[in-house]
């Protein structure tokens, strides 16, 4: 192997202190990993480096911390065998190197010391096995028994060992395949391709965070439909999110046909991630459209249809949420809310657009009117020009109007001029439901755009609810 040096990678002092005081405790240590990888990527400089050390990774992070300005905390978590440093902004983490062997039913490996070798051997891509040695005599030199460099020329995500072998000891790794190809825009090898896809099934014992992680970091690379295309090729997808594959296909029933609605949500999630770095308002792109599997009906005089799919989308959500382990609180909320309305700006962008049914859009949306537009506008995803420029000049309508209509009305997030209380008090009642009758007839006045959103107006028109209902003005 040509010996290469790249001192330059590991200009922080940082590396030249780890260094010296491996030395001092004779043994080897490295910078491995992602840190390698990205330097020779020119992605920048991670905050997260990882240092293996032949010998104790705890009794060398304990003897830098002891070095370092201000002596920082070492958290050490013995079941792993590692200890994390942070300093300057730096995650410095530490471990010995060693060699694993993995039970059939765990992820989890059984682990013995090793040498440096055995420590490459054992990680997942040739990518993330180069290592750069911190020892005074070789400072910077890159050993890299893979080759990972000319893999990262060639743009392809290939195991140090056999792929089999790889992601059948830890499945873990055929989403990080996966998730790297997304994020670097790199190609699997076919072996490895094919390996997976033999191995599928092993990730029914990663834990559904575990694969969440994943997920999440597929959704919020560039161009996320690269990773779900890999899923649903290597048949992972069906495994892990059926409500999406349960979408593909396209039926015909006398010569009236659906678009295929799996190919067509990648699409949006796509034109989604080049407008926004919400994570939440990406999911809700991919499975806006999941209540149309089970709500697909064909009718012989209109075709085929898919009533209510918003509906039974936004409760699909929750389960697919509590399945996945995902959180149950407002981000699931948000994305519940997206694809519940994900159809209403449509609706209104091809229909002429009223002030009531914007006012309603956006009482109905509050804060979230933006996001729920910007979900619309990446639902575009016709191929003819015409008809693109349309729905978006009326997007742009759409908007437009909500500016104006949230000027004059202020219904965002939309509280009632007259409270309860003072309904109430005016006609001497106690709780009953011709308080709830009048609030919710000012609510709809001022939506309908019949009386205006302020208060002498709403106290006038309770006045004449009230006398509709036969309620007398109480005077004191």
């Amino acid at each position: 192997m040509i010996q290469e040096f790249h001192k330059d990678a590991i200009q922080h002092p940082v590396f030249q202190l780890i260094g010296e005081t491996a030395d001092e405790l004779g043994m080897d240590a490295y910078v491995i990993g992602g840190f390698v990888r990205d330097y020779f990527l020119k992605r920048g400089t991670p905050k997260d480096i990882d240092v293996v050390a032949v010998g104790s990774g705890i009794q060398l992070a304990k003897k830098v911390a002891s070095k370092l300005k201000g002596k920082p905390e070492v958290s050490i978590f013995k079941n792993f065998g590692t200890a994390m440093i942070k300093h300057q902004g730096l995650e410095l983490e530490f471990v010995g190197a060693r060699k694993e062997s993995y039970h059939r039913d765990s992820r989890k490996p059984v682990v013995e010391d090793g040498t440096l070798e055995d420590d490459q051997n054992r990680r997942d891509f040739t990518i993330n096995a180069m290592a750069l040695s911190l020892n005074n005599t070789n400072f910077g030199q890159l050993l890299d028994p893979f080759d990972g460099i000319s893999d990262l020329d060639k743009k392809i995500i290939r195991t140090p060992l056999e792929p089999g072998i790889t992601y059948s000891d830890d499945p873990l790794r055929m989403m990080r395949a996966i998730r790297f190809a997304t994020q670097l825009h790199f190609t699997i090898e076919l072996k490895s391709l094919q390996a997976i896809t033999e191995n599928k099934n092993r990730i029914k014992i990663i834990s559904e965070e575990r694969i969440v992680d994943e997920l999440h970091k597929i959704l919020m690379s560039p161009t996320p439909s690269l990773g779900f295309k890999l899923m649903h090729q290597t048949g992972l997808l069906p495994l892990i999110l059926p409500e999406l594959t349960a979408l593909q296909g396209i039926e015909e029933i006398e010569g009236q046909r659906h678009k295929d609605n799996f190919w067509h949500t990648l699409e949006v999630v796509d034109n989604i991630s080049e407008t926004t770095d919400n994570l939440w308002l990406r999911w809700a792109a991919l499975l806006h459209d999941i209540g149309k599997a089970p709500t697909k009906k064909f009718h012989n005089k209109i075709g085929w249809t898919f009533h209510g799919h918003e509906f039974v989308g936004s409760k699909m959500v929750y389960k697919l949420f509590k399945r996945m382990r995902m959180p149950l609180n407002d981000k699931m909320k948000f994305v519940q809310k997206m694809v519940l309305m994900s159809s209403r700006p449509i609706i209104l962008a091809e229909d002429h657009v009223t002030d009531s049914a914007v006012r309603r859009l956006v009482f109905d949306a509050g804060d979230y009117v933006d996001d729920l537009m910007t979900l619309c506008e990446a639902d575009i995803t016709t191929k003819n020009p015409k008809k693109q420029r349309k729905y978006k000049n009326n997007f742009q309508l759409v908007r437009q109007k909500i500016v104006e209509v949230e000027e004059r009305d202020h219904v965002r997030n939309f509280q009632p001029p007259v409270s309860g209380e003072e309904i109430m008090q005016t006609f001497n009642l106690k709780p009953s439901k011709e308080i709830g009758i009048i609030k919710d007839a000012i609510k709809e006045a001022i939506l309908e755009g019949e009386i205006p959103n302020e208060y002498e107006a709403a106290y006038q028109f309770m006045l004449e609810k009230g006398k509709q209902l036969n309620l007398k003005v109480h005077s004191e």
